[in-house]
Order: structure tokens, then C-alpha cells, then sequence
């Protein structure tokens, strides 16, 4: 993957324009506090973040395929949902019940105490 296919392949995965700057390729128009980069170095790729005109570079790659996929995968991970429970919000509040009985019985297990309300 070079960094034209990337820019595609991130667009059709639906991550933001404004996440990610490649220079010659994909350059953000409104820089936001914060965005991920790849860019030539004289001898290497290079990804990393820029936070407020500050780059850390993560790391450096050979290759430009090894840091297209570097940064495909980083930027997917980045965008992931957290782990948990993937149950809607209103499934979650479909049994108002259940959730008192719920937050009774963690906070026994805090509290060290039996019982509730």
C-alpha cells in the first residue's frame, strides 16, 4: 500500500480527513489540536502525532508500505469503540428494575455489607 491507497482505505473505513496529514497526499486544511502524520525522512518513513505544533514521531519504517500500514492500523485503533458490553444505551435503560437491583448489589460488593434497597 503506498500513501494514495492509504488516504482511500482510511476514507472508506469513515476515519476522519482531519486525523491524519500526509503530506503531498492527504494535507489537513484546518489543523486541529492534535492529528497523526507519515511523512519522508531523508533515510526512513516516519508516523507519529502532532499535538500542538509539537511531532513525536512513534516510529519509523523503510519502507513507505510498512508505514501506510502502520499508520492505517494505528489510526483504526485509535477510532475503535472501548471494550465493554455492546448493548445500546436503550437496552440498558429498558429495565429501569434491573439497574437499581444492579447498583445496589455493587455497591455491597464495595460497601463489604449485604443487602440494599
Amino acid at each position: 500500500m503506498d500513501r494514495a491507497d492509504l488516504v482511500g482505505r482510511l476514507r472508506e473505513a469513515g476515519v476522519p480527513d482531519a486525523f491524519y496529514d500526509i503530506p503531498g497526499v492527504h494535507e489537513v486544511s484546518v489543523q486541529p489540536d492534535a492529528f497523526y502524520f507519515l511523512e519522508r525522512e531523508a533515510d526512513a518513513w516516519a508516523v507519529g502525532l502532532r499535538q500542538r505544533s509539537r511531532d513525536s514521531v512513534m516510529e519509523r519504517f523503510a519502507t513507505e508500505a510498512q508505514a501506510c500500514a502502520y499508520l492505517y492500523d494505528a489510526l483504526l485503533r485509535a477510532l475503535a469503540p472501548p471494550p465493554g458490553p455492546a448493548e445500546s444505551l436503550d437496552e440498558l435503560l429498558a429495565d429501569p428494575e434491573e439497574i437499581q437491583r444492579q447498583a445496589w448489589a455493587d455497591f455491597d460488593r464495595r460497601d463489604g455489607t449485604s443487602g440494599g434497597g
